[in-house]
């Protein structure tokens, strides 16, 4: 996996697992909204195929987000490890809490960027650093996303993740070719369901759908 530069704008160490604070976003690559026509593979699921050598990715579904000249950044959207409050999250990050309930499961989005943290979530929901990637999927790098699901006028679905997967220029067409990685359609319900056991199996059978 190649290094790639974060667009996220939230930095990690500690509580829960980790203690969220506000950054500011990298020069010249902030996570602003833009139009959903990106090149490559943005927007389609990328699946691990049985040739898949890095334990770090076996039976691994990415949300691919970018892919460009620059190189390629996803998500895994099937490595839940932990349920936190929003209110505790909002909290920690110094942000007024009060009359926001509920809760995120955080998600492993990859081994890239440690102190990145992004929501992945359905389109219904645009705030001022949120990139709609396509199909009714969006990314949002800014907090505000998580006082807006605590307070019931977030996004209908959503996942919260910390890290991402990268990839440097022409790095990930070389591993597609090599057999490392399956290209399939995206499915919003599979995207954002909770079996996790079986979304690898179900991502993968849709190897057979036209992209």
């Amino acid at each position: 996996m190649g290094l790639r530069r974060a667009t996220g704008v939230w930095t990690k160490a500690g509580a829960l697992g980790l203690v969220l604070a506000v950054s500011a976003p990298t020069p010249g690559a902030p996570i602003a909204p833009r139009s959903s026509n990106e090149s490559g593979l943005a927007g389609k699921l990328l699946v691990a195929g049985p040739r898949m050598v890095d334990p770090r990715f076996s039976r691994t579904v990415i949300y691919m987000v970018q892919h460009d000249a620059n190189g390629a950044m996803g998500l895994i959207v099937n490595r839940p490890f932990k349920e936190a409050s929003i209110a505790s999250l909002l909290e920690q990050l110094g942000m007024e809490h009060k009359g926001v309930s509920g809760a995120l499961r955080m998600h492993y989005g990859g081994p890239v960027g440690a102190g990145t943290v992004f929501v992945l979530h359905t389109a219904d929901y645009r705030g001022a650093r949120t990139k709609v990637v396509r199909d009714g999927i969006a990314l949002t790098g800014s907090p505000d996303v998580l006082r807006a699901i605590g307070s019931g006028v977030g996004p209908r679905r959503a996942l919260l993740l910390l890290s991402y997967s990268g990839w440097a220029p022409g790095q990930l067409e070389q591993e597609i070719h090599a057999g490392a990685w399956v290209v399939v359609p995206p499915d919003l319900a599979l995207i954002f369901d909770d079996d996790y056991e079986t979304k690898w199996e179900r991502a993968l059978a849709r190897r057979d759908v036209d992209l």
